[in-house]
């Protein structure tokens, strides 16, 4: 068993005691130590999948048809045992190049024998999401190819994940039937794309949901994809503000950091970080991040920065400075949902996490995950 969460604690209970390369040598020497695959030869390939939505899925940034996706199957040359990753990068987002992507996986599976020595190498950092499935298939083929990354009581199936119910961009018909299929289901928080139509009428539907459900019966969640002006900004807050709404991830763009952290210090309704974290790889950097924004919350989707090791390293920085956190997957099929699930569960974080089921896509893979009501389980 790896990753076990005593584990994760013992690395939070020596990190704040180490500083400079001390801390970033024990933290890479603690991850790789971790994996205890035996010294057998390994065997990589991957294929290419591509993810078709059901209907499209509207941002403030885009509309999403289809996703590329990456899937990344490790065995042993010796044994039929396989271990499946998903590398599941988003084009506009990721820092991943588009570019060369394909050699990258290439290059993976050639070296694959040596992937200790590049797993969390500078060269393997500039593709994040490759970093994600490969820490993925590693964690799955060393707990036997079971689509087991993380054991735990979810993945025994007497325990749950609550997660939030995701109300996509549209019309405003289109949107109120969401919010009605998510409170019928028993949904008790709710987040909104917010910012690519009519401000009024985004204030009219959430204004329609809290006239019905008070913040004791209903946590509403808004999500502007970096979609508001600095101008208006503090405006748009306010209005959130009085309805009692949760949190707002990413109320402006990203890499705007001293207007991000003015806008933190003022701010009516709490801020979460979540695109101004992709691109920041290095601990020390992350740190300086968190100190100079102070943001309320910080919303990881191992993805996009860098996978499970640098997802703990933001843990270990939000614990640090009392900033509160949670995980969100970033259109993932089914596999590497899978993942970043049991991820989640394992930190002991009880805040409704951001996971779908797969349910936006046509042709996904097969999965353990199932939705009851708000709940999340794993169908062994």
């Amino acid at each position: 068993m790896v990753f076990q969460y005593c584990k994760i604690t013992e690395i939070y209970r020596i990190l704040p005691s180490l500083t400079g390369n001390s801390k970033l040598d024990y933290l890479c020497g603690m991850y790789k130590a971790l994996f205890s695959l035996p010294s057998t030869p390994l065997k990589a390939e991957w294929k290419r999948h591509d993810l078709v939505f059901k209907q499209p899925a509207k941002t403030s940034r885009e509309t999403f048809k289809k996703k590329d996706t990456y899937i990344l199957k490790l065995s042993f040359v010796s044994q039929k045992i396989e271990g499946w990753g998903e590398c599941s990068p988003l084009w506009t987002l990721s820092i991943d190049p588009k570019d060369g992507y394909s050699e990258k996986l290439d290059w993976v599976c050639e070296n694959i024998n040596d992937w200790k020595n590049f797993i969390y190498s500078d060269e393997l950092s500039e593709y994040p999401s490759i970093q994600f499935g490969l820490e993925a298939a590693l964690l799955d083929l060393q707990n036997g190819g079971r689509k087991v990354i993380f054991p735990s009581r979810f993945t025994e199936g007497t325990d749950t994940i609550e997660i939030n119910g995701l109300i996509w961009m549209g019309k405003y018909d289109y949107m109120s039937q969401q919010i009605e299929e998510k409170i019928e289901s028993g949904f008790t928080c709710v987040k909104m794309k917010i910012g690519a139509i009519d401000w009024n009428e985004e204030k009219k539907m959430l204004q329609n949901i809290r006239n019905r459900f008070s913040s004791d019966q209903m946590e509403l969640r808004v999500d502007a994809n970096g979609a508001f002006s600095a101008e208006k900004v503090l405006d748009k807050l306010q209005f959130l503000a009085d309805l009692n709404i949760h949190s707002i991830e990413q109320p402006i763009s990203a890499k705007q950091e001293l207007l991000m952290a003015d806008l933190c210090s003022k701010t009516p309704v709490p801020i979460a970080l979540d695109e101004e974290l992709i691109g920041i790889k290095t601990y020390s950097k992350k740190e300086q991040l968190i100190q100079l924004i102070q943001p309320q919350y910080i919303i990881l989707k191992p993805s996009l920065i860098g996978g499970i090791k640098s997802s703990n390293e933001w843990i270990e920085i939000a614990q640090k400075y009392k900033v509160g956190w949670w995980a969100t997957s970033a259109l993932e099929g089914n596999i590497g949902l899978n993942a970043i699930a049991q991820f989640a569960y394992q930190t002991g974080n009880k805040l409704p996490q951001g996971l779908g089921t797969g349910q936006l896509f046509e042709f996904n893979f097969e999965s353990n995950l199932q939705l009851v009501g708000n709940k999340m389980r794993y169908n062994t």
